[in-house]
């Protein structure tokens, strides 16, 4: 656990998507940390980053344009992408809404 409890959820969301996509029997020898890679660790295809995509889009909307993001990244920098990346992408999108939210 990290000391932001925002991105503690945001990563535990992302974990569980993932482990929609890709299965949960491939990810029991690979737990899902912020330093876990999309190439690497969790060896996804480029088809499961399309169902990743969809799975952002139904839970943030437009705040969180996951393929906007991945537009603006060299390749290099997609293929060493990390899970802790992407969260913080997420977390920079939607903190003003989970700040302004705390009072509701």
């Amino acid at each position: 656990m990290s000391a932001d409890p925002h991105a503690d959820r945001i990563l535990a969301e992302v974990a569980g998507m993932l482990a929609e996509i890709v299965g949960e029997e491939l990810l029991i020898a690979a737990e899902i940390t912020p330093d876990s890679g999309f190439d690497d660790d969790l060896a996804l295809e480029s088809i499961e980053f399309v169902a990743l995509a969809g799975r952002l889009q139904e839970r943030y909307g437009d705040r969180v344009d996951f393929i906007a993001f991945l537009a603006d990244l060299e390749i290099e920098e997609i293929m060493a992408m990390t899970v802790g990346r992407l969260v913080e992408h997420i977390a920079a999108c939607t903190r003003a809404e989970a700040v302004g939210g705390a009072g509701r």
